[in-house]
């Protein structure tokens, strides 16, 4: 599907501020992001913001290599469709595999009906939702601290969203981010025992009741490729896919 390139733009914006990178170098319009504590290739990777910016290519790859070499990280790139597609002819040559294919998906709010879902207040306190997302989603090499730091870092309006079992023990968990008329979903994930049983859905919905409550117009999200029941639920909200992206990184 073509994108549409102006709405890709302004997602790539949000995302980028709704998941800051502890450390952000840009040469030109490409964009290379580091987080020493949190292993996310969202966080890791480089992206290019604008098509036109393909002036010497080879040489500001090398250096993009370089720079994610100092830090003891290979270089990954991100392909949306506002990469230049001499850039993707470069990685080719160069041996690169694409990986990791992800949706990005928006929901416009006036077509969103809220009446059914339960009204939920989010929380704002980082240390309980961290704790919660490590235990319904824990993540290898992520730790409480380096999450603690990407989602402390976030400058847009965003609340924490956790649903529990009657134990009280946390079994869904994700967070929103308000940014003008836009608003993003981050982090929504079912604890893997709890799968299937209406949570995502419950959690999903008072997310939204939320944010159109704030009078936010739309709303978008990230999902993998191959999340098909996430893809469906999503779906069934009304969702569409707006965009796909995905990773290279070359061979070792």
């Amino acid at each position: 599907m073509s994108a549409d390139l102006p709405l890709v733009r302004r997602l790539e914006a949000m995302g980028l501020r709704a998941w800051p990178a502890r450390n952000v170098l840009y040469d030109g319009a490409w964009q290379l992001r580091l987080t020493a504590g949190h292993p996310s290739k969202r966080l890791n990777s480089m992206s290019v913001l604008d098509q036109s910016d393909i002036a010497d290519v080879d040489i500001r790859f090398e250096k993009a290599r370089r720079h994610y070499a100092a830090f003891g990280r290979p270089l990954i790139v991100r392909q949306t469709p506002l990469t230049p597609s001499a850039l993707i002819e470069h990685l080719t040559d160069a041996g690169a595999k694409p990986f990791d294919e992800t949706l990005v998906m928006t929901l416009d709010l006036r077509s969103f009906s809220a009446d059914e879902d339960i009204e939920l207040i989010p929380s704002q306190d980082v240390g309980r939702f961290v704790d919660a997302a490590l235990k319904v989603n824990p993540v290898e090499g992520l730790t409480k601290a380096g999450l603690a730091e990407v989602v402390t870092a976030i400058k847009p309006a965003h609340g924490f969203f956790i649903r529990e079992d009657k134990q009280g023990e946390p079994i869904a968990a994700g967070l929103c981010v308000h940014d003008f008329d836009m608003a993003g979903i981050e982090a929504l994930a079912v604890a893997e025992s709890a799968r299937r049983e209406g949570h995502g859905r419950f959690l999903a919905g008072g997310m939204l009741r939320w944010l159109k409550s704030r009078n936010a117009g739309s709303v978008w999200l990230q999902v993998t490729a191959s999340n098909a029941p996430a893809i469906a639920l999503y779906q069934s909200l009304g969702f569409a896919e707006a965009y796909r992206y995905r990773y290279w990184k070359e061979a070792a």
